[in-house]
């Protein structure tokens, strides 16, 4: 996300904090079973134990177009803005010219090879 620990995160060279992108959990519908917690590898959550449900703590960790805790969360207590607003960010921003250029810089790191 980004190239060292004092600087601020970016996406494809869009600040983070310029993306509406994190869950939102509804507690009324949540059972309070933490797959949402454990299940995230970016620390968005944290789970409150004595209110039995899960608090998104750092919003801005949550990966740009990441679902999986909704995905997996089995009462759908668990939302996120319509991908729409994503897909304006790629083209508003020419996200595209800058992927393509990180693509080909990490060539070594992301090529298929038979």
């Amino acid at each position: 996300m980004s190239d060292s620990k004092d600087s601020k995160p970016v996406w494809h060279g869009v600040p983070r904090e310029e993306i509406e992108w994190h869950p939102t959990v509804e507690h009324e519908l949540c059972i309070g079973c933490g797959l949402c917690v454990l299940g995230c590898a970016a620390g968005v959550y944290a789970f409150d134990f004595d209110k039995r449900r899960p608090v998104v703590i750092a919003p801005l960790n949550c990966k740009v177009g990441c679902v999986t805790c909704s995905n997996t969360c089995p009462v759908h207590a668990i939302s996120f803005p319509p991908l729409s607003r994503i897909h304006k960010i790629i083209k508003k921003r020419n996200v595209l010219t800058t992927s393509k250029k990180e693509l080909e810089n990490n060539a070594d790191r992301v090529s298929f090879r038979k």
